[in-house]
């Protein structure tokens, strides 16, 4: 069940961002931090590529091959691929609100609200996810099956292809992120260069 403990990873880098984002805002918005929009913009893409791209194609296999193996959990699942279905959109309102606060520093309140909907939907799905299918594939899948979803989970170790038409290696963007996050959240480097 090499896939679980992947995609466990990989729900806690993505917190780990969605921490980080959170945390900053609210020094921005209290005076104690200076603003790196160059940090927020990476940050909001590794939020917007890394599901797109990595995380989530790695859940439809699993759950693609759960809905195979048991009609139990169809609800839960069918909303899991709505949320999937609509990742773009809800990116997209984060992206602009963080372009209209990089226009307009008088936009970070908006920004932050964005934000902050955004995050708290984020958690949610993760949740679902957590509690629901995941639960589920370890009760119904066989051995067999988790051969195979492991397998594909691990086919692909190469950097691959982001949104900014160069290939990206994941890894290495969450590094450079911690690194130029303030502390305590990372380890305080900053500002982001990329």
């Amino acid at each position: 069940m090499e896939a679980l403990r992947i995609l466990g990873d990989e729900h806690q880098s993505l917190a780990a961002i969605l921490h980080a984002v959170r945390f900053m805002l609210k020094e921005v918005v209290s005076g104690r931090l200076q603003p790196d929009l160059k940090l927020f913009e990476a940050m909001i893409h590794y939020l917007d590529a890394y599901p797109e791209k990595r995380h989530h194609p790695k859940e439809d296999i699993l759950f693609a091959r759960l809905k195979a193996r048991t009609d139990e959990g169809a609800e839960a699942l069918a909303e899991l691929d709505r949320q999937h279905q609509a990742s773009a959109e809800r990116i997209q309102a984060l992206e602009t609100a963080l372009a209209a606060y990089a226009a307009d520093p008088t936009k970070l309140a908006d920004f932050a609200a964005a934000f902050d909907h955004y995050a708290d939907f984020y958690r949610s799905h993760m949740l679902l996810e957590e509690r629901e299918a995941l639960p589920l594939a370890r009760k119904v899948l066989t051995a067999e099956d988790w051969a195979e979803v492991d397998r594909a989970f691990t086919h692909d170790r190469d950097p691959m292809s982001g949104t900014r038409g160069k290939p990206e290696d994941f890894a290495d963007v969450f590094s450079k992120l911690v690194a130029a996050a303030p502390a305590p959240i990372g380890l305080g480097a900053g500002p982001y260069r990329g």
